[in-house]
């Protein structure tokens, strides 16, 4: 599935997540998680940070100066007007490059909507990305081998691509990083086995 077209689904999604309906508890145990193993300072920015913010009001308020990016011009408009203060970037993670390293990133149920071919060269730059003692949070599909497949949703398709728990964790160690926490997270929703999230922590020199 072309980015463009993941752009598009999103910008006719973006009023859900922003809703009342939209649970923003979603995700936040998780991060709370993550957060334990950084400074909680510096710089953070949520990759796919969609348009409810609450995962920039969380990195906020646990002390980090944070920035946003997403792909759909939809989700940054609402993303914009509830955090104007905040720099956000409308680009596609594939082609975007890092204008500095950071000391936390976010990576929530977003970057498994990149194509297969481009998944092991994001997740690359993602660890790249990191600070020295940096910290990635990072969602995929809790599978062992690669895999991509469609999921609609509400109406929209939507791509969805993994690299498997092995490659994961290879490539996690090529890029100088430490995965502290691996877990299925979604067992009681009867998702066993498809909803996987990580988190990473740079080593203390930061090799990019």
């Amino acid at each position: 599935m072309d980015p463009r077209e993941t752009a598009r689904s999103y910008d006719a999604l973006a009023d859900h997540w922003s809703g009342d309906g939209f649970h923003r508890e979603n995700g936040i145990d998780q991060h709370k998680r993550a957060i334990r193993f950084s400074r909680k300072s510096g710089v953070a920015i949520d990759i796919g940070c969609g348009s409810s913010g609450r995962i920039i009001d969380l990195l906020r308020d646990s002390g980090f100066a944070v920035e946003g990016l997403d792909i759909s011009q939809g989700m940054l408009k609402q993303a914009r007007a509830r955090h104007p203060d905040v720099e956000f970037h409308l680009a596609d993670i594939v082609t975007w490059d890092f204008p500095k390293q950071y000391d936390f990133i976010s990576a929530w149920d977003s970057v498994w909507h990149v194509p297969l071919e481009h998944q092991e060269e994001v997740l690359r730059k993602l660890c790249a990305g990191l600070a020295g003692n940096g910290v990635l949070i990072y969602t995929s599909g809790g599978v062992d081998t690669p895999e991509e497949g469609s999921n609609p949703f509400m109406g929209q398709p939507l791509y969805h691509a993994a690299l498997g728990i092995p490659k994961l964790l290879e490539v996690v160690s090529e890029m100088d990083c430490v995965c502290r926490h691996l877990e299925y997270d979604q067992a009681s929703k009867g998702d066993v086995g498809k909803h996987l999230y990580l988190i990473v922590q740079k080593s203390e020199r930061g090799i990019a």
